[in-house]
């Protein structure tokens, strides 16, 4: 018993000390905010003295108010100037985006113009695309539908109101050029069919340049000619191409099979190379021979080089064209104007 008498005095204690100490801080906290609202409520009088002889003005206010105006008024100021600055860069922001949008414009401007030329241009290519379909004997589609226009990709992207309100006529004009590039894919197509068809022929057929790279000139043409040895005229049937230097490469300008690779007192070291349809080529005054009979070359092949062998007064490729027994002007099969 005497044991719990002395716990029971231990807890009085404990919480009457507990008490005191929470009394004691109440009564300093509470003596602190009246010191501290003694101090601000203290009474101020300001005079603003005129330097006129008229009556001073007088206030009076205590250092709470005092304290919170001066606050109240920096809290102003520093919003005005903060929001003042958010203005300017506000402002420059405008300016900014303003300036780019002058240079979006114009940049939109030459886009339009070009569009337009591009627009021009692809019609025209139609329209040549067209007289030449129609020289070749291809059928063409007479006009483009609109079907094609509408399953383009680019129609996709856009409704028809904004198309019938005028607010995307670059819209428009990408369409019809869309359209008319379509409507030139499967004429190509045909005139590429067409050529891969007759590469054989156009190959088998002499009608490139003799010598590689079409380098060199023709120094005398097909025809009656004034021997340049002799002096006399006389019939030149082949064409005479020079470089002014012998070793230049000469090509076949047609496929076919070497017939004659020989020597001539008159045609110095010359080749024949004979093609399909009845056609054959001369070439002559080689230097040197790249083939020989019996090979079959393609056109384009280096078969020999230009030289001065046999009657010549110098360097140079004298080459015929014979269809059948019939010798026949080079110049109609290579292209070129002789004047």
């Amino acid at each position: 018993m005497a044991r719990t008498r002395q716990y029971k005095k231990i807890e009085k204690n404990a919480a009457f000390s507990i008490t005191r100490f929470f009394t004691r801080c109440f009564k300093f906290i509470g003596h602190f905010f009246s010191s501290v609202f003694k101090v601000f409520d203290r009474k101020l009088t300001i005079m603003v003295v005129p330097h006129s002889q008229s009556k001073p003005l007088t206030f009076q206010t205590n250092i709470f108010a005092l304290i919170f105006g001066v606050i109240l008024i920096v809290g102003v100021a520093s919003t005005f100037f903060y929001f003042n600055k958010q203005a300017i860069g506000t402002s420059s922001e405008i300016a900014r985006l303003q300036n780019e949008n002058r240079k979006t414009l114009a940049s939109l401007d030459e886009l339009r113009e070009q569009n337009a030329n591009l627009l021009q241009t692809a019609k025209r290519f139609k329209d040549t695309l067209s007289q030449s379909l129609s020289l070749l004997g291809i059928n063409q589609p007479t006009a483009i539908s609109k079907a094609s226009i509408q399953s383009s990709d680019l129609s996709s992207l856009f409704s028809t109101n904004d198309l019938a309100s005028g607010s995307t006529q670059e819209i428009s004009s990408i369409q019809q050029l869309t359209a008319l590039l379509e409507g030139s894919i499967q004429p190509i197509e045909q005139i590429g069919k067409m050529l891969e068809s007759q590469g054989t022929l156009f190959s088998d057929i002499p009608n490139i340049w003799p010598i590689r790279n079409g380098i060199g000139h023709v120094s005398m043409k097909f025809g009656q000619n004034e021997h340049p040895i002799t002096g006399q005229w006389y019939i030149h049937k082949g064409l005479d191409f020079s470089t002014w230097r012998k070793g230049d490469p000469i090509v076949a300008t047609a496929n076919g099979q070497v017939v004659t690779a020989a020597f001539d007192s008159g045609f110095g070291n010359y080749i024949i190379i004979k093609h399909k349809h009845g056609i054959y080529t001369r070439y002559a005054h080689l230097n040197s021979f790249r083939v020989k009979k019996g090979q079959f070359v393609e056109q384009g092949d280096i078969i020999g080089t230009i030289g001065n062998t046999g009657i010549t007064t110098g360097p140079h490729l004298h080459y015929e064209v014979h269809i059948g027994s019939e010798v026949v002007d080079p110049a109609n099969y290579i292209n070129i104007k002789l004047k």
